[in-house]
């Protein structure tokens, strides 16, 4: 047995990949916060906003507490671990990739997949299915508003609405320039009301129309545990939940197209749940060495 790994993203919120189906490549005892750290340094190990984990369900140790009754209809269950090597309890970008390679290894079959699978989740289960020309959707359950909240960059206090989507959201529509944020550090939050940390979003509503879309907005995310990403599935998520709730008390129904750094995400929301739509890719494959392992 090798320990192989694969590179890829989604909308360039990207990750390393390692294939573990049986669980016995890398269990958690292996796979400790030092290890997913090194892996995901940029300069001295792989490079990544996390590492992904394709393991079956019944092989977590903690996959019974969290998806309780869904269980055995989860064969497979993307244990998912931020840059600092704490684990996630979901991530939208991070989903697509985990279908993505469970197809391009072989483990399920694409066509098999349009009515979407369900995979076990930290933050429960979620269906994910392919969709045309090589995207894949995610249904990402409701969007849970739970209060007001700030966050201060550089001393400027931007208000946001706070979104839970299996994690916690801060999601601040501003009117500032986002490209002169300064999110090289962790913006200040109410460490009251996001004890776990939070993802924050800074987000410009653009004008609505682009590809029949019901709002467009343009976001910057720093997400908890990893730093500025590119893209953040969740956090695209939140923020189409705000967009389409600003200024309106009424149930929220809309599809909202997210531009972030790395690419463009279109969000289906409703009151019922929200379907998450944008690429995955696999970018190389490969195998770590003994030398870099240290074993």
């Amino acid at each position: 047995m090798s320990d192989r790994f694969l590179l890829g993203h989604g909308t360039e919120n990207d990750f390393v990949v390692l294939p573990d189906p049986d669980g016995d490549r890398w269990p958690e005892d292996r796979l400790g916060a030092a290890l997913v750290q090194r892996l995901c340094e940029r300069r001295s190990g792989l490079g990544g906003d996390g590492v992904l984990r394709v393991v079956r369900s019944r092989h977590v140790p903690d996959a019974p507490a969290v998806l309780g009754e869904h269980l055995d209809a989860c064969e497979w269950f993307m244990d998912h671990r931020n840059a600092d090597g704490s684990h996630a309890e979901m991530c939208g970008n991070g989903i697509r990739l985990f279908l993505h390679v469970l197809v391009t290894e072989g483990l399920l079959d694409r066509s098999a997949c349009a009515e979407g699978v369900l995979v076990g989740t930290r933050g429960g289960p979620r269906r994910v299915g392919a969709g045309p020309g090589g995207t894949y959707w995610v249904d990402m359950g409701p969007a849970r508003p739970f209060g007001r909240g700030e966050a201060t960059v550089a001393g400027q206090v931007f208000g946001g609405q706070a979104v839970s989507m299996g994690n916690p959201h801060l999601v601040c529509l501003t009117d500032a320039d986002l490209d002169a944020l300064d999110l090289t550090r962790r913006p200040a939050f109410d460490a009251a009301l996001f004890p776990d940390g939070v993802n924050v979003e800074f987000v410009r509503v653009l004008a609505a129309g682009t590809e029949g879309a019901d709002a467009h907005v343009r976001l910057r995310v720093h997400e908890r545990g990893v730093g500025e990403t590119r893209s953040c599935g969740t956090g695209a998520c939140a923020t189409a939940y705000a967009a389409l709730a600003a200024g309106s008390e009424e149930p929220q129904r809309g599809t909202v197209v997210v531009d972030v750094p790395g690419g463009r995400l279109t969000v289906d929301v409703s009151p019922e749940t929200t379907v998450l739509r944008g690429p995955a890719v696999v970018v190389a494959t490969g195998e770590l060495t003994r030398e870099w392992l240290g074993t």
